[in-house]
């Protein structure tokens, strides 16, 4: 497989900025793809382009707020006023509301389902007519709404699993137009994750026990590189499907 199996792509990634998003942006630029790195912070995103042009890759730089349609329709338009195109779509940015159902603010399920669900949905849409002909969505939800216990993550769940929905009907509904549109479900050690081991090591410590491999993935080795081949010709077959990168851990259903 040549290294390189991205060049001439343009792919746009959300929440590019640290984490899972960071290393799947630089795994799609080390493989050749001009990358759009979206988020929040421009001080953030401007760390991950420094990282992929030290590595030898050209990345641009967009601050977003996902939430906002009127934005994201602003940072396609420069996407592909300055590219030329899109052929990879990757939603990774989402607000988690975390708590249970009586705790839980109505406002951060609001801002959930706006960064999560809402968010890829209208970026399918604004990247949907460059991507037709040979284009790949990868969207990530979770694990956690295969959680046979689901206190305290019951709005979480519900966000990301509307985004496995709206992705399986982009992979029934766009397939025949040559974009493919597949889910992730990603183990990593993103900040978030971090910062949840640390605040809740016991529940932490038995969930690492609960996979088979035994640890926590990395955000480039074990998440951007799938990523990478997953948007490749190598995987031109694969479509409509969810997948963990979990170690193991969740059984997909």
């Amino acid at each position: 497989m040549n290294d390189r199996f991205l060049i001439n792509k343009t792919a746009v990634v959300t929440g590019a900025g640290q984490g899972v998003g960071q290393g799947i942006a630089i795994s799609l630029a080390e493989r050749g793809a001009t990358v759009a790195l979206l988020g929040r912070s421009l001080e953030k995103l401007e760390i991950s382009r420094s990282l992929i042009e030290h590595a030898g890759g050209k990345a641009i730089t967009i601050a977003v707020d996902v939430k906002n349609a009127g934005e994201l329709a602003a940072a396609i338009e420069r996407v592909v006023n300055e590219t030329g195109g899109i052929q990879i779509l990757v939603n990774n940015a989402q607000e988690v509301p975390l708590g249970t159902l009586l705790a839980v603010a109505e406002e951060k399920i609001e801002a959930g389902w706006q960064s999560g669900p809402m968010a890829t949905l209208r970026l399918m849409k604004l990247c949907y007519p460059y991507l037709r002909g040979d284009g790949v969505i990868i969207n990530l939800a979770s694990s956690v709404g295969m959680r046979w216990d689901m206190s305290g993550y019951g709005a979480y769940a519900a966000v990301k699993e509307a985004i496995r929905s709206i992705s399986r009907a982009a992979a029934c509904e766009w397939g025949a137009e040559g974009i493919r549109c597949n889910v992730i479900l990603p183990h990593a050690m993103s900040p978030g994750l971090k910062t949840w081991t640390e605040n809740r090591p016991q529940e932490a410590a038995e969930f690492i026990a609960s996979i088979p491999l035994r640890r926590i993935g990395e955000c480039k080795e074990d998440i951007g590189d799938f990523v990478s081949m997953l948007c490749s010709e190598h995987s031109r077959y694969v479509n409509g499907q969810t997948i963990a990168l979990d170690g193991g851990q969740a059984r997909v259903s």
